[in-house]
Order: structure tokens, then C-alpha cells, then sequence
């Protein structure tokens, strides 16, 4: 079989599907008047949708239906073989996406409580884990190694829970929540392809394909044209829950297959939404503010408070992904994991303490509050 030909066919099959559907849901949002809320929290200005991520779940598991189905029509044998070990697994993730991509269509259209959307989460990673996707190795981490199997239960469904969330509240500007999604993509769809986890390798492309489009849409789209969207909880929780699972499952790689260490290459494309989230919530406690409500402490945030416009915020972070990404790569081969994830912060803490004293500095000279 020609994976590389496959995973061609998969992405271009999404991406067609998604493009043809995201100007239908513009066309029925504006018609029903189904627009994203304008408040002081929110960047946007204008009748945006917020619907455009009920094209990505049907358009990812059409395409990998089609395909797979063609592969065992065509490639019985080959496919069989390959495949096998892992339909058991695609079946529970599925189930697990249909609960997050339902419970974010409800929030768009209704609004949900975080309780709900935290307990279908919760549910959703001990699916994952019923699909044999699951963390028992932290690949040294803290010294770490083999897990037993409650230790590996739990650390995935939190992991299942936090991802998920880091990439929802990451998306607060034009393309910011899908570029590093994508970029996250082609990571791990690189990295699944040379561990020969091609059906885990085909969702990552998949979901890529997805991404592409929306991310067209989001970008450039005019407002005014009709032609904006937002990707909106239901986009946002069903693509972090597939970055939750392409995460983890990486980390079932052995580390014998690569020079880099698994747990490195599972995690490094998510850092940035991930620590950005743990900085958020801290800032909110020790603001005494519920942790759990939307405020605008992000790292977008402060790159718009500098007078960065969106355009320029949304590559800024997204290029810096990709510099965090090579450089664990890189260091992982001659660093231990605990110690570069140390690095990872104080780079981390770095970076945010220069800004927060270039925002101040720029607030004693306008004499206006520009970040919370």
C-alpha cells in the first residue's frame, strides 16, 4: 500500500468536504440569525457565526471511512494487517468525539454550563481509554518511567481534559486555535508515519485537511461579505480531543524508535496553549476570580495590548510554536526530559515577564488599562 498516497488522498477528500460545507453553514447562520455574542470580553467586531466546526468532525469521518473502506475493498490484505490493531481503538475514539462535537454544538447554539462541558470531557477520556489509548510510560519524566494501569487511567483523563481545554480558550483571535492545531497536525502526522501508526498518521492528516479551509475562512473571510466564521466550542473541543489523542498515543511509541523521546514529540507542539492555560488560571485565582470564567489573559491578549494588530499576534504565536517545537527536538537527544521541560517554563516565564513590563510601560504612557 502507498500510505503517502493515501494520506494525500485523505487530507485533499476533507479539505473539498469541509470547503463545500463551511459556505453552507454561513449561508444558513446569517439566514437564522445564529451569530457570536459581542461583549467587552470578545475581539470581533460584526456578525460572525460561530459554527464553523460542525464541518470538521463529518468531513474527517467521511473521508477516513471512504478511504479505509477503498483500502480493504482494493488492499484487503495489507490493509488488514495494518489496520486491525487499531480499529478497536478508532471506534471508542469516535464515540468520544461524537459526545464533545454534540456537547460543543449545544454551547454554540445554547450555551452550556462548565460542568457539563467538563463531565462529557471526563467521559470522553475514559473512552479513550476503554480504546487502549492511554499514558502507563512518562518516558522519565520526573524520573518517571512505567506506570501502573489506575496511575495510567486517571493521568489520561486529566491530560484528556486539559488539552482539550488549552486548545478551546486558546482560540481567541483570527486563526490563532487552528494554526497551531494544524501545525500540531503535521507533527504528529510526521511522526505517527515514521512509527508506522498509519491510522493514527491518516486522522492527524485528516484533521489537517479540516483545519485548512476553516482556517481560509477565519482568516481572510470579511465580515461584512459574509464570508467570517468562528470555529466555536463545537470545532474547538472535537479538535482538541484529536490532539489529546494523537498526544497520547505517540506516547505509546518506544523510544527505541526514535532519537527524540516520545513523551517530547507527544507533547511539545501543545505547550504554548497548555502553559498558557496554566498561567490563565493562576492569574485568575490570585485575582480572586473564578478560574472557570472567560477574561482576556491570554497571550494574545497581551500582544493585542501592545498594539500588536491580529494579524500579526496570530503568525507571532504560531511561529513561536514551531521555534518551541525544534528546539525540544533538538534538545531532548542530549537533555533529560524533566530538565528540558524546566527550560520550557523559565523560557516560558521569561517571555511573559517582558511582556507584562512592556504592557506597563506602555500604560504609564497612554494612561489608559489596556490588559486586565
Amino acid at each position: 500500500m502507498n500510505w503517502l498516497l493515501i494520506y494525500v488522498w485523505v487530507f485533499v477528500t476533507v479539505a473539498l468536504i469541509a470547503g463545500f460545507i463551511l459556505p453552507q453553514i454561513l449561508l444558513i447562520a446569517f439566514r437564522k440569525n445564529l451569530f457570536d455574542d459581542i461583549d467587552p470580553r470578545k475581539i470581533h467586531k460584526g456578525a460572525v457565526p460561530r459554527l464553523g466546526g460542525i464541518a470538521f468532525f463529518p468531513a474527517i469521518l467521511f473521508s477516513i471511512l471512504i478511504v479505509m473502506g477503498l483500502c480493504f475493498k482494493f488492499y484487503s490484505t495489507d490493509a488488514s494487517l495494518l489496520a486491525g490493531k487499531d480499529i478497536s481503538g478508532l471506534c471508542f475514539i469516535g464515540c468520544a468525539i461524537i459526545i464533545l462535537y454534540l456537547i460543543g454544538m449545544a454551547d454554540d447554539l445554547i450555551g452550556l454550563k462548565y460542568r457539563a462541558k467538563f463531565g462529557s470531557q471526563i467521559l470522553s477520556g475514559l473512552l479513550i481509554v476503554a480504546g487502549g489509548i492511554y499514558i502507563d510510560n512518562l518516558h522519565g519524566f520526573l524520573w518517571v518511567y512505567v506506570m501502573p494501569m489506575w496511575a495510567a487511567v486517571v493521568l489520561t483523563v486529566l491530560l484528556t481534559v486539559f488539552i482539550t481545554n488549552a486548545i478551546n480558550l486558546i482560540d481567541g483571535i483570527d486563526g490563532l486555535a487552528s494554526g497551531l492545531s494544524a501545525i500540531a497536525c503535521v507533527f504528529y502526522g510526521l511522526v505517527l508515519t515514521k512509527a508506522g501508526c498509519h491510522i493514527y498518521a491518516m486522522l492527524a492528516y485528516a484533521t489537517l485537511g479540516a483545519l485548512v479551509p476553516f482556517f481560509y475562512y477565519n482568516v481572510f473571510g470579511n465580515a461584512k461579505k459574509h464570508s467570517k466564521i468562528f470555529m466555536g466550542d463545537t470545532g474547538a473541543l472535537t479538535i482538541g480531543l484529536i490532539l489529546s489523542v494523537l498526544s497520547i498515543r505517540i506516547t505509546q511509541i518506544d523510544d527505541a524508535e526514535f532519537p527524540t523521546n516520545s513523551a517530547v514529540l507527544a507533547f511539545a507542539p501543545l505547550l504554548i496553549p497548555c502553559l498558557d492555560v496554566v498561567r490563565v488560571y493562576i492569574h485568575r485565582i490570585k485575582a480572586h476570580r473564578n478560574p472557570f470564567l472567560p477574561d482576556k489573559t491570554h497571550i494574545h491578549h497581551k500582544l493585542l495590548a501592545l498594539g500588536m494588530h491580529q494579524r500579526v499576534a496570530m503568525p507571532t504565536i504560531v511561529v513561536s510554536s514551531m521555534v518551541l517545537i525544534a528546539l525540544n527536538y533538538v534538545l531532548s537527544s542530549f537533555i533529560n526530559i524533566t530538565l528540558l521541560f524546566i527550560i520550557d517554563l523559565g523560557l516560558w516565564y521569561l517571555v511573559n515577564n517582558l511582556l507584562s513590563r512592556a504592557i506597563r510601560c506602555r500604560e504609564r504612557k497612554t494612561g489608559e488599562k489596556l490588559y486586565e
